[in-house]
């Protein structure tokens, strides 16, 4: 079935798969949703929430759902006990995933105009359009949203000026920041926000929404079973894997650094793979296998008392996550980066 998308592309859009704002299905994650229903319906809904959890797992998705149930019940006393399942066809749910509703405000990372791609970072211009969607009356008289998709993502200038709008809200206007680890966050944002911790889903619900979306799912209980474990409960995690060669990706990468020799050859065949024109996902999907591999080892490390082990993995991995970010804002030379970083990382777990 071929995708309508009606919401504006980001920075980690996947072609043929619908963003949050645009996906109706909400898989798991039942007591968070009646939590939030419950809190609206009994006019308790804190102005700030944080929804964490791991990447992937539905916390946009549910941001999204909130954000329909709250516009169509204005007056919390006859909301439903349950978040409303959006109706795909309606103008509401079409005016809020096309980002066309003047109550709905979805900031994440920007174009960047010079590299024709997205910047690393939510910057503080996104966060003055928060101020300038704050000075307006609210539409209808109804409830305001402001999603930040993901909070991991504000730089420090950004992260100030949201806070601002944090300390003083206005009324009748949510806050739903979206963060993958919100031990980065800070603590100042942190402490005006309601945590609602969202868990990964179980393999049988990956399973699930891969259905729903209408995607591939192994034909196998054994394949399956596979995919369910290596996506860690990730639904992102699950596409890519099957859908970009990231299962591929990863047993390459594996492959180069279990050997005792590093293999020139075979990092630069990996580096073709993954830094072509139309390579960006495949590119990411490098990245972060490579970032698990180090966090693994360095988990390891540190569980039989090698300290000085985990903490030389832990500061190769910040070096990593640096040059991830610098490569994709300056646009530097990707398959250098792989090269380069598989080299390093074999040194690593070789005593190089």
């Amino acid at each position: 079935m071929m995708l309508e998308r009606i919401s504006p592309t980001r920075h980690d859009t996947i072609d043929g798969v619908p963003e949050p704002s645009e996906n109706p299905h909400l898989v798991g994650h039942q007591a968070a949703a009646r939590q939030l229903a419950a809190a609206f319906g009994a006019n308790r809904l804190h102005h700030a929430l944080l929804l964490a959890g791991p990447n992937g797992i539905g916390k946009a998705t549910l941001a999204f759902r909130l954000a329909f149930h709250l516009l169509s019940f204005p007056r919390p006393e006859e909301a439903p006990p349950e978040l409303l399942v959006p109706d795909p066809a309606s103008s509401l749910f079409r005016s809020i995933a096309q980002g066309a509703h003047p109550s709905v405000l979805h900031l994440t990372r920007p174009a960047n105009e010079r590299t024709k791609g997205y910047k690393s970072v939510i910057t503080v211009d996104e966060i003055r359009r928060l101020s300038r969607f704050l000075s307006m009356t609210a539409h209808d008289g109804g409830w305001r949203i402001v999603i930040v998709d993901p909070a991991d993502d504000l730089n420090t200038n950004a992260a100030n000026a949201l806070l601002k709008s944090l300390e003083e809200p206005p009324a009748r206007t949510l806050f739903v920041l979206i963060a993958h680890s919100p031990g980065a966050l800070l603590p100042t944002i942190r402490s005006r926000c309601q945590t609602v911790r969202m868990q990964r889903l179980r393999g049988d619900e990956i399973l699930e929404v891969l259905r729903l979306l209408g995607l591939a799912v192994p034909p196998s209980a054994e394949a399956q079973a596979a995919l369910a474990e290596r996506a860690a409960g990730s639904v992102r995690a699950a596409i890519l894997l099957t859908e970009y060669g990231g299962l591929e990706i990863a047993g390459a990468v594996d492959a180069v650094l279990n050997e005792p020799r590093f293999g020139v050859a075979a990092a630069s065949k990996i580096a073709d793979a993954v830094t072509g024109r139309e390579q960006g996902i495949q590119f990411e999907l490098f990245n972060a296998h490579l970032l698990d591999v180090v966090t693994q080892r360095a988990t390891a490390a540190a569980a039989k008392g090698h300290g000085a082990s985990a903490e030389k993995l832990a500061a190769l991995w910040s070096a990593m996550a640096d040059a991830i970010g610098q490569t994709d804002t300056y646009n530097l030379d990707k398959r250098q980066h792989v090269i380069s970083w598989l080299a390093q990382m074999h040194d690593a777990l070789h005593g190089g």
